[in-house]
């Protein structure tokens, strides 16, 4: 039975332990992503996300290209525990959800409305957070877990050449999922009365 909203909201952490099996079809996990791309608001309705879904060996490859980054980086006494952060954590899924925005779109709307121009770019990335925020409660309420990573911009440019993305595609995020080997930690909650303010 589906989960109410409230409930899959609740249900949705951060997984880092994941394995590759998946206990849906990929063309249900595509259909998660439509459907979060053309329901998700936007600011203006600029519909400025683009997504790109990694599975099978494109996956894998993914998580390659961000360990021979940061190869070149991190200094090698370091590296192994690195490179089993990847390996385990992200590697190991079924998948991984790369998020975008097409700056064409943000560029064309700072032209058509100039009084806001500053305001698009910040727009955005709220746009793409809703995505993010939608695709990963969805994901979870399908049975994955996942977690939301950011090596851009370090990967961009490989990771465009690779999948012949769009120089206009900026990346902003990367999702990888899988089913989880466990169950989330316990999480620690600021107090409401802190974080939350009513006027009557």
């Amino acid at each position: 039975m589906k989960k109410d909203l409230k409930q899959a909201i609740e249900k949705r952490r951060t997984y880092y332990s994941i394995n590759d099996k998946s206990p849906i079809s990929d063309n249900e996990i595509k259909e998660i992503i439509d459907f979060a791309v053309l329901h998700v608001p936007s600011a203006f309705n600029s519909q400025s996300t683009r997504v790109v879904l990694l599975l099978g060996d494109n996956h894998k490859k993914l998580w390659n290209i961000v360990k021979e980054t940061l190869r070149k980086m991190v200094p090698a006494e370091a590296f192994p525990a690195t490179e089993a952060k990847i390996d385990n954590a992200f590697a190991a899924g079924y998948g991984t959800v790369l998020y975008y925005e097409d700056e064409s779109v943000v560029e064309g709307l700072q032209n058509a409305f100039p009084s806001y121009s500053e305001n698009f770019p910040k727009w955005s990335q709220q746009t793409s957070a809703m995505h993010q925020f939608t695709i990963w409660t969805l994901l979870e309420e399908a049975g994955f877990g996942a977690s939301l990573q950011h090596y851009n911009p370090i990967i961009d440019e490989e990771v465009a050449k690779t999948w012949n993305i769009s120089p206009k595609w900026k990346l902003i995020a990367q999702m990888p999922f899988g089913t989880p080997n466990g169950e989330a930690g316990p999480k620690e909650f600021q107090p409401l009365e802190d974080r939350v303010l009513v006027f009557k």
